[in-house]
């Protein structure tokens, strides 16, 4: 009997118009129907994007006739009666500018796999050829996906789970190829920039050698940066043997900008063993239907954004300074949100799918990032484990041993409570305040890790006596519009809403600069109730709010005046002094 097989071809008979068009060839299935069915999410970015929503003119044919091809739910498909070789073709409209959607012009086209192919439901774990049909002027193909020797721009995917994972760039990419960590290493650049390719190459063969060494292995024997350049751009989207990333063209010899280009490098570098590879049991196998929900995305996305800048620091592209700057903002990030309080770290990863991707004017006060919270998570697991052991070990003894017991051997995903048990037997220290931390709303005192290691978080503004109604405002079409009302603050229990209109304070009508609103916040005294006149819908009234002291946290992490020479050895070996 012989074995299904499932072909692809893309083309482009309309790119200027944002169209491809994409044949599916099925061979040798057997069944009387069968049901197509396209992702409606990509692995990395939880969120469900209804990708078939850019899908058109679905079709079906037999090896002599069309057959009945009917949408029975929004993203799926039924073929009744097909042959041993039947031919679907539809197409894709793909014009969004991000990592994670299908962009098609004139010049060039991004391919977000779950985007733009359909795999045959329950069949998941079979393999497909992708082909693509190049128009005359464009030239490059860049992708994870193994070639085809046999056959010209054609590539190979094990199964849908490596093609769902593995974007392609198509066009005239400057692309250039490099070794490091004893991979090679493809760099694909989009719409230009002022980029140092030599500086480029240099800097990331030490981002990669340095994040290896973590790892104790790298597992890819190829791997591909698919970076976007835009006037404005950033993000980035992990894949198993790639990465998409976005950046600003004309931002690389601004120093600044260069280093953060580096750091989301790293980020998206780090996740090619944690998440792709050591991941919670719910990410993968995926359905590509629906929601796949985890608590874990603290340790994943969290864990993450705590490396990435400290690699950069590892690799000597940031000082001491700017790295603990980094770190700092990852408190400021949570604690300047009263979300905080309401959200804990594993509950934002649970809610990714409703939250993350969705903000809106309220999200402030009641969610948090698990990135950042994750983060801060991360460097009190480091720096407890690093002082307990007296610099014997630290963090990343716990992930190389978590991605050896759960991937290299077991090939699984890893329950939460499994990583911690692994962890405390790896450094045989008690970390259950910290991973319940991640589950409560309950704060940490992370001077107790900081403070072993030579080192203090402060609020600068503890002592402020700065004055705040708990807004934030924007000017919008010559009118001052509220756009955030903080929770518990003076806006929020005298009433102001979001999209009133301010008028006047205290009589005096606000001017567009919030001159007016600064001078009154400047020089009023605490609890002194304002008269703020506001059009709400066309109607307008006064609202009597006290002014209170600004809770704006402002947090920063400098040497402990006391610390001792064995902490400040211990901070010299966190920080790699």
């Amino acid at each position: 009997m012989l074995e299904p097989r499932i072909h692809f071809t893309l083309s482009f008979t309309e790119p200027q118009a944002h169209y491809m068009d994409v044949e599916m060839d099925l061979f040798d299935f057997t069944e009387t129907t069968l049901d197509i069915a396209m992702p409606v999410w990509t692995p990395g970015s939880y969120l469900i994007r209804e990708y078939e929503r850019h899908v058109e003119n679905v079709e079906a044919f037999s090896e002599s006739d069309r057959v009945s091809c009917m949408k029975i739910s929004k993203n799926i498909w039924r073929i009744a009666q097909p042959s041993r070789h039947t031919k679907i073709r539809y197409r894709i409209y793909g014009f969004e500018i991000s990592v994670r959607t299908n962009m098609i012009n004139a010049d060039r086209a991004f391919i977000n796999p779950a985007a733009t192919f359909m795999h045959v439901k329950n069949c998941i774990d079979l393999s497909c050829m992708v082909k693509i049909v190049l128009p005359k002027r464009w030239h490059h193909i860049s992708t994870g996906l193994p070639k085809n020797t046999d056959h010209e721009h054609t590539f190979y995917a094990e199964d849908f789970d490596i093609l769902y994972d593995s974007p392609l760039e198509i066009g005239n990419q400057e692309i250039w190829h490099f070794d490091a960590a004893g991979v090679q290493h493809e760099f694909a650049m989009v719409g230009g920039g002022n980029y140092n390719k030599q500086q480029l190459t240099a800097d990331i063969t030490k981002i990669v050698d340095e994040e290896t060494k973590i790892w104790g292995e790298n597992p890819n024997t190829n791997y591909v940066f698919i970076t976007h350049n835009y006037q404005t751009g950033g993000g980035g989207l992990e894949h198993l043997n790639s990465t998409v990333l976005g950046a600003s063209r004309n931002a690389y010899k601004a120093p600044n900008s260069y280093k953060n280009f580096l750091c989301l490098v790293a980020h998206e570098y780090f996740h090619l063993w944690n998440v792709k590879r050591l991941r919670p049991k719910e990410l993968g196998p995926f359905d590509y239907s629906e929601e796949n929900y985890t608590t874990g995305l603290w340790i994943m996305e969290g864990f993450t954004s705590y490396y990435d800048n400290l690699i950069i620091r590892r690799c000597g592209f940031f000082s001491v300074q700017e790295y603990l700057d980094m770190l700092a903002n990852d408190f400021n990030q949570v604690y300047n949100r009263p979300g905080y309080r309401v959200q804990s770290a594993a509950l934002a990863s649970f809610d990714a799918w409703i939250k993350h991707y969705r903000p809106d004017e309220n999200s402030a006060n009641t969610s948090i990032s698990y990135y950042n919270k994750g983060a801060m998570l991360a460097v009190a697991l480091d720096l407890h484990i690093l002082t307990e052991t007296r610099g014997i070990k630290r963090l990343d003894n716990v992930l190389r041993a978590a991605y050896q017991t759960f991937y290299k051997k077991e090939n699984r995903g890893f329950e939460e409570k499994e990583f911690q048990s692994l962890a405390e037997i790896v450094t045989g220290v008690d970390l259950s305040a910290i991973f319940y931390a991640a589950h409560s709303t309950e704060e940490l005192d992370y001077n107790v890790y900081f403070n072993r290691v030579g080192y203090e978080l402060v609020d600068l503004n503890h002592d402020t006596q700065e004055l705040s109604l708990g807004i934030k405002i924007a000017n919008q079409e010559g009118r001052i519009l509220i756009k955030n009302v903080e929770r518990n603050s003076s806006a929020w229990d005298a009433g102001l809403n979001v999209d009133d209109e301010l008028i006047a304070i205290n009589g005096n009508r606000l001017d567009l600069a919030g001159k007016e609103l600064e001078f009154i916040l400047q020089h009023g005294q605490i609890d002194e109730i304002v008269d703020v006149l506001v059009s709400r819908d066309g109607l307008v009234r006064t609202i009597h709010a006290p002014l209170r002291r600004s809770i704006k946290q402002q947090w920063s992490i400098r040497e402990k005046l006391d610390a001792t020479a064995a902490e400040k050895e211990l901070g010299n070996l966190w920080l790699s002094i």
